[in-house]
């Protein structure tokens, strides 16, 4: 099925009032996207609603060329799905996976007298409506119900409260449906001829990685620079409480003593800070050693009181940045859990930018932070956090536990998994301290100051704060970043009651030295925080521009810290220097201003898209419109495009003054540099960060000779044996001679040649080798493999000893079994063999057991111990329940317990593998009728019967 765009004539955002024809003989139809919230909301209707779910988008524009109808087959613009020489329309066409769909629910249209299409309230949920509407064609009444929270009342409220559809939302999601269309057929083209085959340009993407390209680059620029100062412990005596405190040396004579912050990323001293005194380690030790036995005293107490007041409810943004801090989820995994827990009925709609609570859930929140923690506890007036919307097509209200009366997580941890417990409960907390009182206290800063014994004063500074009111930190206080020092709302550092001139001693005096760091990479919450900083994309839209990154091999994760490849580079300095505004900061966010003024009903959709790709009045000065547009931007710019050029990302020159570059080509990215004349290259492993590479690495990767190092020759076929690095780590190879082909052979006839001729023998190294050390006996033995180890008496099938990409293994036929170590593959006997192939097969891996690589404690969910395990597709985590290969950037030595269960988890919610199945009959709808208050009591009665976590905040308040 198909159909060219047309308009949303007449529909404009208007209430519709009751619902018409609420007599009982009438029936509706009502579509949402989710056969999860059809099942939730169908018994909240009644019986005179069918409810019934789209399962997401069921049309889009053609992905390639066969999807496209017959008779739009020979038009230029079909591939491409919109028509831009006729007012832009698009071609959509329903995609294969959803006909089916479609065929179902024109079934249930013949049957019911209204249309209630219920999709998600914004702007993506109004296409989906308006793609239901022109594909289905219904010719009974058609009315759009939204609603922001699956409750009964909510439900209910929305049903007898209906409007139309809004065309302005429409319009300004096409135009981004169809502007990213544009943007990436135009661009990504020329980063198959220039850069890469298979490489994707868009709209948002390409300025998210372009944002961790250049931290990466500021790492590899960063010079660290080296400073000390000196720390001292302190004592104020002993009524003093806490007697000892520490401080730290802040100046010498009155200058004031360096710290990082001083230094810029060259390693020198930043203009404005001249004035400031560097203190080397000599003068250091000296200082320390002189102030020993020296009396101090208090030469100044400054006293401040102190507020905090609470942090406004979560919006899409926030709550990413929060469960990646706190529970070190991804944004991805963040949003699916959201999307449970919203579709379940336990939170409100997760995709807003608004930080806003409606008058009941303020109530609501007020009320459960009086009972839990007491009137003192809570606001005195109702707190309402505002702050400018950008984004007209958003909910407007925070994420917050669904209805009038919230439950506690301690009510509901029996119906909900673990990360999804996690996620109500830290939504729950943050929603019950947005109405709570301020957090209050003080800080104290002081200055102490003594006499060298050669000479100098010395100063030296403490700070404390002591908290004396708690309010809103009782129920909540926000994670931080780590890694850019932050430091926690609740944490006190109490300090003493000191008075000037007061006498004090040093117990300890401690020569420190200290370096700059280079500026922290990316994790996904501080991605999130820097994208809505820049005004870059919208909120609903992180987690999928996270990942898209990350699938497109632009980025990938090292830990949480997100590193850019080498490919990413090369792609970056294209979009720079030939696509300039494609990529800057600025004009993405002004453009994203622009898509809003549709939504808002002030610009025209196609007007907008005819300036920004053929050019036109549209922007600021220097915009895509009025350069031309996207289409004359691109076309000007390919044949000045110089492959090489891009291509080679300059890293340093090497002691004989030789620039080393990084080259990315057809097969991945090596190493390069002229020498005299020559072009000297070495392979680049595939985890190696960037701005890990070092000249002293580089040194070591030319050192390994490309043709590889020479072992000397194999006594029987007279080959030489060489030993080389390659992609997928070192091996070793024999040279064969040259196959003759004549030279009035056709190019036809050469390829023919070279394909028939032998192939060289190849082989893995053993982890316990080394390409340095590897000896031409060694290599003899590795290419003698696969080793025939006899035959099975029962089959008569051969057993072979082989050496495979991820580890030993023995074959026989199709059957494998994985051997426990390398050494095996040399003295397993048939014996041995034919045991190993007499116990049952393990999980649906023919392996043998191996003792874990590592053991990592308890997983969350399973509440099984987890391990890591070396399996043929190399090591991987597993609970007992599931196995999750380890990414590229996680290393066995240094993974975590956190970064485990994601990995689990993330391999949960994609489920087990599909499995063949008969053909499935047309499924029942889903209508009030068949909920059954029996079957909903069961299952309350199953849930009430598991063991339930223990309840969290709300029980301990209490």
């Amino acid at each position: 099925m198909s159909g060219e765009q047309d308009s949303v004539a007449g529909a404009r955002t208007k209430k519709n009032g009751a619902a018409a024809g609420n007599g009982a003989g009438h029936r509706r139809l009502v579509i949402v996207e989710s056969p999860t919230k059809a099942r939730k909301i169908a018994p909240y209707l009644g019986g005179g609603y069918v409810v019934e779910s789209s399962v997401g988008h069921i049309r889009d524009l053609p992905r390639g060329a066969a999807d496209v109808p017959a008779q739009y087959k020979g038009e230029a613009w079909a591939r491409l799905g919109v028509d831009v020489d006729n007012g832009f329309k698009a071609l959509y066409v329903v995609t294969p996976d959803k006909k089916s769909k479609v065929t179902e629910l024109k079934g249930l249209l013949k049957d019911v007298d209204e249309l209630y299409l219920a999709t998600d309230p914004d702007r993506e949920g109004e296409a989906i409506a308006w793609h239901l509407l022109e594909t289905l064609k219904p010719k009974v009444p058609v009315r759009r119900m939204v609603f922001h929270e699956v409750t009964e009342q909510a439900i209910r409220a929305a049903a007898d409260s209906t409007r139309e559809l809004d065309a302005d939302l429409v319009d300004a999601q096409e135009t981004r449906r169809i502007l990213d269309r544009l943007y990436g057929y135009e661009v990504s083209p020329v980063l198959w001829k220039k850069v890469m085959p298979k490489l994707s340009a868009g709209r948002v993407q390409s300025v998210a990685t372009r944002i961790v390209v250049e931290r990466e680059r500021e790492r590899m620029r960063f010079t660290s620079a080296s400073y000390w100062d000196v720390s001292a412990t302190m004592d104020a005596g002993e009524e003093a409480s806490p007697r000892n405190f520490s401080a730290r040396m802040v100046a010498v004579d009155g200058a004031r003593l360096a710290t990082g912050r001083d230094f810029g990323s060259d390693g020198q001293l930043k203009a404005s800070n001249n004035e400031v005194r560097v203190l080397a380690e000599a003068d250091a030790r000296r200082l320390a050693e002189a102030l020993k036995q020296r009396d101090f005293k208090v030469a100044s107490v400054e006293e401040k009181p102190y507020t905090r007041k609470p942090y406004a409810p979560f919006m899409t943004s926030t709550l990413q940045q929060e469960a990646g801090r706190k529970m070190r989820f991804t944004s991805e995994r963040t949003m699916r859990i959201a999307q449970k827990l919203y579709e379940n009925g336990y939170i409100t709609y997760m995709r807003t930018d608004s930080t806003t609570l409606s008058e009941s859930a303020i109530s609501a929140a007020r009320s459960q932070a009086t009972q839990l923690y007491g009137k003192e506890y809570v606001s005195p007036t109702p707190r309402q956090y505002t702050r400018k919307v950008k984004n007209a097509q958003e909910a407007h209200e925070a994420i917050r536990p669904s209805g009038e009366v919230f439950r506690t997580p301690g009510q509901v941890a029996g119906e909900l998994d673990t990360d999804e417990f996690r996620l109500y409960e830290m939504i729950w907390q943050r929603t019950i301290a947005s109405q709570m009182a301020d957090a209050k206290g003080t800080t104290m800063s002081v200055r102490i100051v003594g006499n060298a014994t050669s000479g100098e004063e010395c100063t030296f500074a403490a700070s404390g704060r002591t908290i004396t009111f708690a309010g809103f930190l009782k129920a909540y206080v926000e994670a931080v970043d780590t890694e850019t020092g932050g430091e926690a709302d609740d944490k006190q550092s109490r300090l003493p009651v000191l008075e000037k001139d007061q006498a004090l001693t040093a117990t300890e005096l401690s020569p420190d030295g200290h370096t700059t760091s280079p500026p922290a990479r990316y994790s996904e919450p501080s991605l999130v925080s820097k994208l809505e900083e820049l005004g870059i994309g919208r909120p609903s839209t992180y987690a999928s521009i996270i990942k898209t990154i990350q699938d497109r091999g632009y980025v990938w994760k090292k830990g949480s810290a997100l590193v850019p490849s080498w490919v990413a580079f090369a792609v970056i300095g294209l979009m720079e220097r030939h696509f300039e505004r494609l990529v800057d900061y600025d004009f993405t966010a002004g453009m994203e201003d622009e898509l809003d003024r549709i939504a808002a009903g002030d610009e025209q959709r196609a007007q907008w898209l005819s300036k920004f790709y053929f050019g036109g009045d549209m922007g600021v000065d220097g915009s895509i419109g009025r350069l031309g547009g996207l289409k004359k931007l691109v076309e000007g710019s390919v044949e000045d495009i110089d492959a090489r050029e891009i291509n080679s990302i300059p890293l340093f020159s090497d002691e004989n003054g030789h620039t080393v570059v990084v080259r990315v080509g057809r097969y991945g990215p090596y190493l390069e540099r002229e020498v005299d004349g020559t072009s000297q290259r070495a392979n680049l492993p595939e985890d190696l960060p960037p701005d890990e590479l070092t000249q002293e690495i580089a040194e070591k990767l030319f050192a390994t000779p490309q043709e590889g190092r020479t072992l000397g020759t194999d006594p029987v076929s007279g080959h030489e044996i060489v030993a080389k690095e390659g992609r997928f780590g070192p091996y070793v190879t024999e040279v064969l001679p040259e196959i003759e082909i004549p030279e009035d052979a056709t190019a036809a006839q050469k390829k023919a040649a070279k394909a028939k001729a032998p192939k060289p023998r190849t082989g893995s190294l053993f982890k316990s080798m080394d390409i340095e050390t590897i000896t031409l006996d060694d290599a003899l033995k590795l290419l003698s493999l696969p080793r025939v180890v006899g035959k099975d008496p029962e089959s008569g099938d051969e057993i072979t000893a082989q050496n495979g990409r991820y580890g030993p293994y023995l074959k026989k036929g199709t059957d494998s079994r994985s051997l426990s170590t390398e050494d095996q593959l040399f003295s397993i006997t048939l014996e041995e063999a034919l045991k190993i192939y007499a116990e049952p097969k393990q999980r649906g891996r023919s392996a043998t057991a191996k003792p874990p690589l590592k053991e990592l404690g308890e997983d969350p969910v399973s509440k099984k111990p987890m391990v890591v395990k070396d399996g043929r597709f190399g090591p991987y985590v597993t609970d007992g329940e599931y196995n999750a290969t380890l990414r590229k950037g996680d290393e066995i030595e240094s993974l975590t317990a956190e970064r485990a269960s994601e990995l689990l988890a993330e391999k949960r919610a994609k489920g087990p593998a599909p499995k063949r199945k008969a053909p499935a009959r047309k499924p029942a709808s889903t209508t009030a009728k068949t909920v059954k208050a029996g079957t909903t009591k069961k299952a309350a009665a199953a849930k009430s019967t598991t063991a339930k976590r223990s309840s969290s905040t709300a029980t301990k308040a209490k």
